[in-house]
């Protein structure tokens, strides 16, 4: 842990807008979240899901601190990451989804697995909302709303190389949302192998197609395919611990 100075340093930088000041105290405070929202796991919320929240009890309580307090800031922010979490499983986390939301969202999963068996891949978001007659954001809200066994990582439209994760179709968070992201996924990225970081680098950050890579690496489309969707499968684990 920083040690009280240090702490106070960062805290009086980020209220001033200083992102890597915050990106510092999340990293530094991870393990107080870990040890907070451990006693929720199991209980029919998504380990990540928790973390986010706590982590966003976590800045309120940064951006709430005052530097004047004579108290330890891990004092200060426990009961408001609790508060932020408890919150969350009060108006969120158990909330029950309408009948009618999961009488559509069964409807388009039997959908998309007979499109998977006669098309060998994966429909797009805008293919699922066209048979429907829904918007592409109420075919992603049915879809997170029932919990289908669709990844954020999966793919969803193979049609050419560059096809899409489900992901891409999420709108774009709030500065917070998207720190607290960039936080996990650093985290995340630094137990992958050299070339697995290469290849995860190459295909989204530079938007590189899998061709391209694969003749970067001197071996062939779909091995690069197949690895691509390995390391996917472990990150999203790592999401989902």
């Amino acid at each position: 842990m920083f040690d009280h100075d240090v702490t106070m340093e960062l805290i009086r930088r980020a209220q001033q807008g200083d992102e890597q000041a915050k990106t510092r105290l999340i990293e530094e405070n991870t393990p107080l979240l870990k040890s907070i929202i451990r006693r929720y796991v199991g209980k029919g919320v998504e380990y990540d899901d928790l973390f986010q929240i706590s982590s966003v009890g976590l800045l309120k309580a940064i951006n709430n601190f005052s530097l004047e307090y004579n108290v330890k800031f891990s004092t200060y922010a426990v009961p408001m990451v609790l508060g932020e979490v408890k919150r969350f499983l009060r108006d969120d986390g158990y909330v029950k989804v309408s009948r009618s939301v999961k009488t559509q969202a069964n409807k388009i999963n039997q959908w998309v697995e007979a499109y998977r068996k006669t098309h060998q891949n994966e429909p797009s978001v805008e293919e699922i909302a066209a048979e429907f007659g829904l918007d592409t954001s109420e075919v992603v809200f049915i879809m997170d709303s029932t919990k289908i066994p669709v990844s954020l990582f999966e793919k969803i439209n193979d049609s050419d190389d560059k096809s899409l994760c489900l992901m891409d179709k999420i709108p774009s968070q709030t500065k917070d949302e998207d720190l607290i992201d960039r936080v996990i996924l650093k985290a995340v990225i630094k137990e992958l192998t050299q070339r697995e970081k290469k290849i995860i680098i190459m295909r989204y950050f530079r938007d590189m197609t899998q061709s391209d890579i694969a003749k970067q690496l001197g071996v062939s489309q779909v091995q690069v395919s197949r690895l691509e969707n390995k390391i996917l499968e472990k990150i999203k684990a790592k999401f989902s611990v």
